[in-house]
C-alpha cells in the first residue's frame, strides 16, 4: 500500500493536485505493480514563509527576484 506525501508551497489548484495524484498513481502502478485503489497520495501545503532555502524563506526569495 503506497503512501506518498507531497509537500508543496501553497497555491496549487485542486485540479492541479488531482492531476499530480493521477500521475503518481499511474507511475506506481506501472513501475511498482501497485494497485491504484491501494495508493494514497496526500498533499501538504506549506506557507512560503515556512519554507526556507539557504536561510531565506521562499517568500523572501520571491520578493528579491521580483525587485531585481
Amino acid at each position: 500500500m503506497p503512501y506518498v506525501l507531497v509537500q508543496l508551497i501553497e497555491g496549487r489548484s485542486a485540479e492541479a493536485k488531482k492531476k499530480i495524484a493521477e500521475d503518481i498513481t499511474a507511475s506506481l502502478e506501472t513501475h511498482a505493480n501497485a494497485r491504484p485503489e491501494d495508493t494514497y497520495v496526500v498533499f501538504q501545503d506549506v506557507k512560503a514563509d515556512d519554507w526556507l532555502i539557504a536561510g531565506k524563506t521562499v517568500a523572501e526569495r520571491r520578493r528579491e527576484r521580483n525587485e531585481g
